[in-house]
């Protein structure tokens, strides 16, 4: 795919996905939504990439939905995405609940962290909610956004914010629509951590490579595909998805390479693909 709004790189097993339009402070377009879903579909699928990395270029992570696209559904009274047809199915077929916009996230098989290098709102802030992981650049706002459009809460945010942050934390961010910073963030649980800007990849980076070094391969995929099935489930069906999914993965290769280096005090030596 010939890539417009964003860029992509792949180096020491992270694939780094960075939002791309800086004059614009990386709105988001129909464009971008159909080559981000490409781009995680690449990364996915990749045998050399251990987890995905998503952050924005120049001063913003994402500013939400470009204006002008925003012009473009009152012209045509509705809404109108913009993409095509054949886009892109990254995590698609694990589960029924995560066939959807922005829930796919929950059916990647490798781990994905938000580097918030700036203004998160709207669907950027969703985007970043849909991460497994998020760090966040010391004073970056975020925002829900779409009280002030006459929206109701977007992109699934009304379930996925009160199982992150509680009831009457997500509250206040949705009905509000108010802007607040990666420190309340923090505060909050909403962000991992807050670091200086020119330190925040860094970081991102060097959590992920300890990760990638540490965590089975199979380890990680299972364990992400736990977390987000159980959220759909009642405590008996994750008891008895977990006691199945052990003894399963007690027959594989990384159980064994996982009890070789830990009995013999050595790094484990991961086979990715």
């Amino acid at each position: 795919m010939d890539l417009k709004s964003t860029r992509y790189d792949v180096a020491d097993g992270i694939a780094t996905v960075t939002l791309h339009r800086p004059e614009r402070m990386n709105a988001w377009t129909g464009r971008m939504h159909t080559e981000y879903r490409w781009l995680l579909a690449q990364a996915d699928a990749d045998p050399q990439v251990g987890a995905i990395i998503v952050t924005g270029e120049g001063r913003a992570f994402c500013a939400g939905a470009d204006a002008k696209a925003l012009e473009g559904h009152v012209a045509k009274g509705g809404y109108d995405p913009g993409t095509p047809d054949d886009l892109a199915e990254p995590g698609y077929g694990v589960r029924p609940e995560f066939d959807a916009f922005f829930a796919y996230h929950f059916g990647l098989t490798k781990p994905i962290v938000a580097a918030i290098n700036g203004p998160a709102a709207g669907v950027g802030f969703a985007l970043a909610c849909y991460c497994d992981l998020r760090f966040a650049a010391a004073g970056a706002k975020m925002t829900t956004a779409h009280g002030p459009l006459g929206l109701p809460a977007e992109y699934g945010l009304s379930w996925l914010l009160p199982r992150m942050i509680g009831l009457t934390r997500a509250n206040d961010l949705l009905i509000s629509s108010r802007k607040f910073l990666a420190e309340e963030a923090l505060e909050m649980g909403l962000v991992n951590a807050v670091l200086p800007r020119e330190q925040l990849l860094a970081h991102a980076r060097g959590y992920v490579t300890d990760l990638l070094t540490r965590v089975a391969p199979s380890s990680l995929t299972a364990t992400r595909h736990q977390i987000y099935a159980d959220l759909h489930r009642t405590a008996a069906e994750a008891v008895v998805d977990s006691e199945q999914r052990l003894s399963a993965m007690m027959k594989s290769d990384d159980y064994r390479e996982g009890v070789a280096a830990f009995i013999g005090k050595r790094p484990a030596n991961w086979q990715r693909g």
